[in-house]
């Protein structure tokens, strides 16, 4: 059984959707208060979502000149900076965990913005035949079950030894223009495991109706991707493929037209339903969304609670 001990979490976007801030930090680097009540940037929280899943590695995938952001911030604190927390034994100990977590990581620069797919190839030599998993770099993860959502993956892709798993959940037709969208068998459904019958991106409503129902779904309802995938070697075979062929999707190179020509190739590329929130902090109210899903399920829920009923009595006697 291959075990699942690398990720790849893509950082190639140019984060046009969160202008102008993304004119001054890194939509990646975006500090959100974690559910430990401690302030990190995005990709830390994601970082540790991998790791907290049994992740050993890690591969960021940059633009040119970028990797410093990262190696710059995921280390321990110099002698000099140390002294600034005495006595704060809490700073000292994240200061241990981002350089924990910066021994893990490794980098693969995408020159070229030639789409998610290309972005992902750019890792072939780290993942060097393994298996990984793949997260995206504006997304978090927060589980509703005791296993991370990552973890929920791994454990499908190991226990049942397969060649790729593609976290899904749920997803009504209105919004199907902002995923990729699956089609699967009932495997073993109480446990959400699908096997894949088509992979398609961003179907209108007409296609999906046509192509990409799921049976047992509710009306109106499609599996559309989570955003995270647990994906062996054949990933970058089925991209090279698109690559040498020049075969595109709006001039980009898609990771889900890979995705469906993996598919084609093996009988052992399945679906997970996952259990728990995918969240995209690449847009405004996505980040919004996030910070407070990640407030109210952390430490400081109760006074989360207790402030947003104070906002919303507020808002409710100016309305009145």
């Amino acid at each position: 059984m291959a075990k699942v001990r690398k990720a790849v979490i893509t950082a190639a976007g140019r984060g046009t959707r969160q202008y102008p801030a993304s004119q001054a930090v890194k939509k990646e680097m975006f500090p959100l208060v974690d559910r430990d009540g401690v302030s990190k940037p995005v990709i830390q929280i994601i970082g540790e979502e991998a790791i907290e899943s049994g992740i050993e590695e890690i591969c960021i995938v940059t633009p040119p000149g970028q990797e410093h952001y990262y190696r710059d911030y995921f280390r321990r604190m110099t002698n000099d900076e140390s002294r600034t927390y005495r006595g704060k034994d809490w700073a000292i100990l994240e200061s241990e965990k981002l350089g924990n977590f910066g021994e893990r990581l490794h980098f693969a620069v995408q020159e070229t913005p030639e789409g998610f797919g290309h972005a992902v190839y750019q890792a072939k030599k780290f993942a060097n035949g393994e298996p990984v998993l793949l997260m995206l770099g504006d997304h978090i993860y927060i589980s509703d079950i005791k296993d991370r959502c990552s973890r929920q993956l791994i454990k499908i892709f190991e226990q049942y030894m397969l060649d790729a798993v593609t976290g899904v959940q749920p997803t009504i037709e209105r919004l199907l223009h902002l995923f990729g969208v699956c089609k699967g068998t009932p495997f073993d459904p109480a446990k959400g495991i699908y096997k894949a019958d088509a992979i398609y991106e961003k179907p209108t409503p007409e296609y999906a109706r046509e192509n990409l129902v799921t049976a047992g779904l509710p009306a109106g309802n499609y599996f559309g991707h989570f955003g995270t995938h647990v994906f062996g070697p054949g990933i970058f075979d089925s991209l090279e493929y698109l690559i040498k062929n020049n075969i595109r999707e709006k001039n980009e190179i898609q990771l889900t037209t890979a995705q469906e020509h993996l598919r084609t190739q093996t009988d052992k590329y399945w679906l997970v339903d996952v259990k728990g929130q995918r969240l995209d902090t690449g847009i405004p109210y996505g980040l919004m969304e996030t910070q407070l899903a990640l407030a109210l399920g952390g430490i400081h829920r109760t006074e989360m609670c207790e402030a947003i009923a104070r906002i919303l009595t507020t808002q409710i006697s100016k309305q009145g």
